[in-house]
This record gives structure tokens, C-alpha cells and sequence, in this order.
């Protein structure tokens, strides 16, 4: 495994990061024997920062488990989100951040997030509500190590949040086909010029960009290496961008743990050629002669929902809910609009540095 200096704090983080949205079900409950071993796999590899949230049911208590039942708490990091949408008043966010900590079987969480933060103006209110004392208290009682958001909104307001507080890190989506949507190349530069840590999730758009990639760009990475998968291709390409800590990959199987820890061994930055990089230029143009009906339905079964699809689907489900019922909820069906990404500021001629990613099917 290598690791990447978090520049705010000098941890060393694992360039493979374990997003724990995609847990296998028994029945309508996390498999948590199968989790467990695939955990283990990947802690004995090297990965050690693991990343779930509050309203990824079941997945706190299931990552809780594990750490406790090892002892690896203190060989990981543990990065879990605040559900802001629920927050009402200063004692929802203890509410939530004291349930969270009994799920985790933990005193403290490593990296927290305010989940889905994407716009300044949700920052605003929950800064009215007094969050930013709240977060000083935690972080001096060591409750807290780092706050950081994830982020599904368009350039322009990614920038504006980096800028409205002191964060120790971001989480965008990132990936070969995103470069220039969401946060986008723009927004990740921006975070590492501001020296702010960049956590990488939906590297491979939850597997579209393995299980639904036109025939057209498969033969192009094929000519280039036929050693190299899709999904090595996708995240290499991430892992390409020295600006990127950590790329997170829903991992739910021991082979995927293996083959993305193996590729996680050697991947560099800057290690791209241009030729390389000219291969994804063709690769998203073939993919973009579909239609999105197409591009969903292109010779393999519809992958698992990512999060951004899921996030979208909260949003809208959220705006009448009642906020603070303080129970978690099952991730929603999403419509396939969902899917649509905010266009990021337009690509300058030479804006396309070399990025990692990581989730190949994780969480934000």
C-alpha cells in the first residue's frame, strides 16, 4: 500500500480508502461475517481510512463491530458524516454525534463531514444555529480530529465553501468522465492550492465506467495494455493527480479488495503519459455518442445506486420530512435524472493535471 501525506496534519493515509455504502445484504441486513473478512483484508493490506456516515443504514454499526471485535481502531481512520438535513437546533447535532459514536464503538471520530454540504447558504444556517462553536468544542475535547464536507454541487459553490471556513479537508466526486463537472478539475485545484486535504469518491461512477462503458472505449484501453482492466485504467487516472490524498472504493468482495490494494501498491502520480491521457479524451467521446438510456442499459446489469444517485433522492425526499426523528434511514431509489452532474467552469487549455480515484463503488 502507499500512502499520501494529509498536508494539514501529517497523517499518512492510505491512497485506497474503504467506502462502506456497499455492504452485501443478507436478506435486508449487512452480511456482517463477509463485511468483516474483506475489512480485514484490506486493514492487513495497508488501508486505513474507512469512510460510512449516518444515514447509510446499518453501516455504522457494522464498521463499529469490526473495529471493536479486531482492536483496529487505532490502525484506522474513521470518517463518518453529520446528516445536516436533520438539523434543527444545536441539540441535534449532539443528538446525532452521540449516537454515532455508540454505533462506531468509539470515542472519537478521525475525519467528520458535514454530508451533502452544497451550497454556502446550508452553511450559513447551520452557522446561525451555532455549529461552528459546536465543532471548536469537539475538536478541543479531541472528540473531533478534523471537519471537512462532501460536496455534489457545481464549481462555483465548491469554491465558496472552501472559502467560508477553515476546513481540514473536502470530498468530492471525481473520475475521467467528471473532470469537468461537480467540483470538477477547477475545484480540485483549488482545495490543494488552499492546502486543503481532497478525499475522492465515485472514481469509477458507482461501476458504470467498468459495467457500462461503450465497447468503443473498452478496445481503446485494451489496445493499451490488455493487462489492465477498465476499472485500472479509471483509477489510475485518479491516482494520476498528485492533488488527491485518498480515492475511496466501495469494496464488497475479497477480489476487489486484492486487485484495487495490488493497484494501490503501484500507481503514481504523474506517471501518465500524454498518449495515455489521450486514451481517455477518446474513451469519453465514444461514451458520449449514447444517450443516457443507453449509456444505463449498455450490455450489463444496472450497477448499484452510487452515492451521488442516492443523495439526489434524499434531497428530494427530504424537503417535506420532518427533521431530527434521530433513526436512521435505508438509502432511496433514485431517478435516473439524478445522475446528471452540475457542469463545472469550463476547461482551461492545460487544466487537466493528473488526478487519483479511488471509489469503485463508494460513498461521499
Amino acid at each position: 500500500m502507499q500512502y499520501r501525506v494529509n498536508q494539514k496534519n501529517g497523517d499518512q493515509l492510505s491512497i485506497l480508502g474503504y467506502g462502506c455504502l456497499r455492504y452485501t445484504k443478507k436478506g435486508t441486513a449487512i452480511d456482517q461475517e463477509k463485511a468483516e473478512k474483506e475489512m480485514a483484508l484490506a486493514v492487513e493490506k495497508g488501508v486505513n481510512y474507512f469512510d460510512t456516515a449516518y444515514t447509510y443504514g446499518g453501516s455504522e454499526v457494522c464498521l463499529g463491530k469490526f473495529l471493536a471485535k479486531y482492536g483496529y481502531r487505532d490502525r484506522v481512520k474513521i470518517a463518518t458524516k453529520l446528516p445536516h438535513y436533520y438539523i434543527k437546533k444545536i441539540d441535534d447535532m449532539e443528538r446525532y454525534f452521540a449516537e454515532e459514536l455508540e454505533r462506531l464503538q468509539t470515542d472519537y471520530i478521525d475525519y467528520y463531514l458535514m454530508h451533502m454540504l452544497n451550497d454556502p447558504a446550508t452553511w450559513q444556517r447551520l452557522t446561525d444555529l451555532g455549529i461552528q462553536e459546536w465543532i471548536r468544542e469537539k475538536k478541543e475535547s479531541g472528540a473531533i480530529k478534523n471537519i471537512g464536507f462532501s460536496f455534489h454541487g457545481g464549481t462555483a459553490k465548491f469554491k465558496e465553501l472552501i472559502d467560508a471556513y477553515d476546513w481540514d479537508f473536502c470530498q468530492i466526486q471525481y473520475n475521467y468522465m467528471d473532470e469537468y463537472t461537480q467540483a470538477g478539475i477547477d475545484g480540485l485545484n483549488y482545495a490543494h492550492e488552499k492546502g486543503i486535504p481532497v478525499i475522492i469518491m465515485e472514481p469509477l461512477r458507482g461501476g458504470r465506467l467498468v459495467n457500462q462503458l461503450p465497447e468503443a472505449a473498452k478496445k481503446e484501453f485494451a489496445a493499451a495494455d490488455k493487462e489492465r482492466t477498465p476499472a485500472e485504467w479509471g483509477l489510475r487516472w485518479i491516482w494520476n493527480h498528485e492533488q488527491v490524498n485518498v480515492i475511496l472504493s466501495g469494496m464488497n468482495d475479497v477480489a476487489q479488495v486484492e486487485e484495487n490494494c495490488r493497484i494501490a501498491s503501484k500507481a503514481q502520480a504523474n506517471e501518465m503519459t500524454e498518449a495515455d491521457l489521450q486514451k481517455f479524451e477518446r474513451a469519453k467521446a465514444a461514451d458520449k455518442k449514447l444517450t443516457p438510456q443507453e449509456f444505463l442499459s449498455n450490455g450489463a446489469e444496472f450497477a448499484p445506486l452510487d452515492e451521488y444517485e442516492i443523495d439526489c433522492a434524499m434531497l428530494d425526499a427530504l424537503e417535506n420530512a420532518k427533521p431530527c426523528k434521530n433513526a436512521p434511514i435505508e438509502p432511496m431509489e433514485a431517478e435516473s435524472e439524478c445522475q446528471t452532474s452540475t457542469p463545472a467552469a469550463s476547461p482551461a487549455k492545460n487544466s487537466s493535471a493528473p488526478a487519483a480515484n479511488a471509489d469503485s463503488s463508494s460513498v461521499a
